[in-house]
């Protein structure tokens, strides 16, 4: 039984690990976490429009609103 953990844990360990996001969408999927969608969304949006804020495009974005 311990060779069998062994070689699975091997096996785990030499697989590619998947992005945040398709760990994140796998999640969605699986939980039906439907929610969390525009909660992400908006923040991500946000978080854009801070980082946008101290660039030239400061001018449009301060337009928008």
């Amino acid at each position: 039984m311990a060779e069998k953990d062994s070689t699975k844990f091997a096996r785990l360990a030499q697989e590619k690990r998947p992005s945040l996001v398709t760990e994140f969408w796998h999640f969605l999927r699986h939980n039906k976490k439907w929610w969390l969608l525009p909660i992400v969304l908006v923040l991500l949006l946000l978080g854009l429009i801070v980082l946008l804020a101290g660039t030239s495009a400061a001018p449009f974005i301060y337009t928008i609103f």
